[in-house]
């Protein structure tokens, strides 16, 4: 029975099917396969059968569909070239007051469109142009730093290229001085005296051939002096209070400058005799100490615009030579505790800047003998002989350290020029010669580390 009913369903699906599929060829395209057909018929599908969606419903999405974000903002224009000196120069600063941690507030008024008006920054007109530029930086102290305790290089401020000079005493750059210095058409001017800079000597320096103030005092520069140092044409050269050491080079007075500092470094060997080549130029000069050694030269002597020579704490030896009785313009001599010996020349004593209320300083020595005008010097206190071997004076040395040392004695390779004085025939008409009082000295100002007067100003 069962059977029979099963067979029963059977045909009649069998001949719905037929029946169907004759329709569908008059009325609706077949389905894809005999499979498709039957999934329809025997699957449990519906025969409201819906084709996909076309693309075009896709065109319009429904209502309470977010729109489309917008297209992106177009990047701003690049800002317009600078097109002057005082704009390009305006960048500079504001960009370089950008690196800096300033606790004195030195840039708190740099603002605003004229670079002119910033502090420690100076304006004139261009050479051969009616164009303003900025003509030179006076950072003298403004104490900048880097920011947030990074280094302070100094390529990025001078990137002026009209400056004449650029002062920065007691800041704390760090780094190696820029050789785009050396390009300058008027850079005159350097002072980075009392800052951080270490490293041999900066020899970007000697392509600058312009400049004739040179100040780095009060750095740690280390290593010896080139020989081109002293073929510039520098008027100023100020490199005490550094680390420098071995000898100078003995080109030394081929400088034409003026004034020069060489104190408190680690210079050996002997005073360079050259140093009678710069005699018509070298006004003061600062050897003091140092580790020099050796006996002085008599070409000192040549030294006929000297005011100042200072060799005071250093390691010479030998007698005063007798040329310093041409030392016609001395003020203040300064041979303080060394080795000297001998008797001190009564002509060093009789010079009229000495005798002028000049100074006169050679304690700390070995000398033996002074004479009737050194005496007069002593009772006015122009002269200063304590601390040396003469028996009828005062804070004197014992008798067992000098005779010490002047058993030991060596003479001076030199010993014969020692006596040469090449003036002698002078020699009367300047030793009654009078001057006015003598004037604060330049070099000794040199060894504050505060700032001083510049060339600009001597």
């Amino acid at each position: 029975m069962a059977t029979d009913i099963s067979f029963c369903v059977v045909s009649f699906l069998l001949s719905s099917f037929f029946f169907l599929h004759s329709y569908s060829q008059e009325s609706q395209p077949l389905p894809s396969s005999e499979r498709e057909a039957l999934e329809i018929i025997i699957g449990g599908g519906t025969s409201d059968y819906a084709p996909a969606p076309s693309p075009s419903e896709y065109d319009n999405p429904p209502a309470d569909c977010p729109p489309p974000p917008p297209p992106p903002c177009p990047p701003p224009p690049p800002p317009p070239t600078p097109t002057t000196r005082l704009d390009r120069a305006r960048i500079v600063l504001l960009k370089f007051a950008t690196t800096v941690d300033d606790p004195k507030g030195f840039t708190r008024n740099w603002k605003g469109p004229n670079p002119c008006t910033y502090n420690g920054v100076k304006c004139d007109n261009y050479p051969n142009s009616n164009e303003r530029a900025v003509s030179g930086l006076d950072f003298n102290p403004a104490a900048f730093s880097g920011r947030n305790g990074s280094s302070l290089s100094l390529s990025g401020i001078l990137g002026i290229p009209e400056l004449t000079f650029f002062h920065a005493n007691s800041n704390n750059f760090t780094g190696l001085i820029p050789s785009q210095i050396t390009k300058y058409d008027y850079f005159f001017e350097l002072d980075l005296s009392n800052n951080k800079l270490q490293a041999d000597f900066p020899m970007e320096i000697l392509s600058a051939k312009k400049l004739v103030f040179l100040d780095l005092r009060f750095n740690r520069f280390t290593g010896p002096l080139p020989s081109q140092l002293f073929e510039m044409d520098l008027d100023i050269i100020f490199v005490n209070n550094n680390l420098f050491c071995q000898s100078l080079p003995s080109n030394f007075g081929s400088t034409p400058a003026r004034f020069l500092t060489f104190a408190n470094n680690k210079f050996t060997g002997p005073i360079p005799c050259s140093i009678g080549q710069a005699s018509k130029t070298l006004t003061e000069v600062l050897f003091l100490g140092n580790q020099f050694s050796g006996c002085l030269p008599y070409e000192i002597g040549f030294l006929q615009k000297a005011t100042v020579f200072d060799v005071s704490d250093n390691s010479l030896t030998g007698p005063i030579p007798q040329s310093f009785a041409c030392l016609g313009n001395i003020r203040f001599l300064n041979l303080a505790n060394n080795k000297f010996y001998g008797s001190v020349p009564e002509s060093v004593c009789d010079l009229p800047g000495i005798r002028s209320d000049g100074n006169l300083s050679l304690s700390g020595n070995y000398f033996t003998e002074v004479g009737p005008k050194c005496k007069k010097l002593i009772k006015s206190r122009v002269l200063d002989v304590s601390k040396n071997c003469i028996p009828w004076l005062p804070n004197q040395r014992s008798k067992e350290e000098c005779g010490a040392f002047l058993s030991c004695v060596k003479p001076c390779a030199n010993a014969k020029s020692l006596n040469y004085v090449p003036c002698q025939r002078k020699w009367s008409s300047m030793a009654e010669k009078t001057v006015s009082p003598p004037p604060t000295p330049v070099t000794y100002e040199s060894l504050n580390p505060n700032p001083r007067p510049h060339r600009l100003l001597l």
